[in-house]
């Protein structure tokens, strides 16, 4: 997806690289770690310091090839509804958009 991101943006596709962008954001959200995961590594003399490089890191999630389709299957679902709501109001320019978007993920999982 990222290699296509690159595509789109070269081709100045805007709707594949807005969903690229969105699905990929999706994803890497997904890979973060909640807050309260985080070490406490504090210092005595400083609130919420931390001492030594990395000394508050914490590895991402590894999302497993079917998260991510997981991912990408809500995204191409959520911008179906949102085609569906624009042709409810009329707005055939839109709702062609947001199915566009939808068809350019399609192209990375089985729908």
């Amino acid at each position: 997806m990222r290699t296509a991101l690159k595509d789109a943006m070269k081709a100045k596709d805007k709707g594949a690289t807005a969903a690229l962008r969105s699905a990929l954001g999706a994803i890497d959200n997904a890979e973060a770690v909640p807050a309260h995961a985080a070490p406490d590594a504090g210092s005595e003399n400083v609130a919420g310091a931390v001492s030594g490089v990395g000394t508050a890191d914490v590895a991402r999630r590894e999302l497993t090839v079917d998260d991510v389709a997981t991912i990408v299957r809500e995204a191409i679902a959520e911008r179906r509804v949102t085609a569906a709501q624009y042709d409810e109001l009329g707005r055939r320019d839109a709702a062609d958009a947001v199915r566009y978007e939808a068809t350019v993920l399609a192209r990375f999982v089985d729908t």
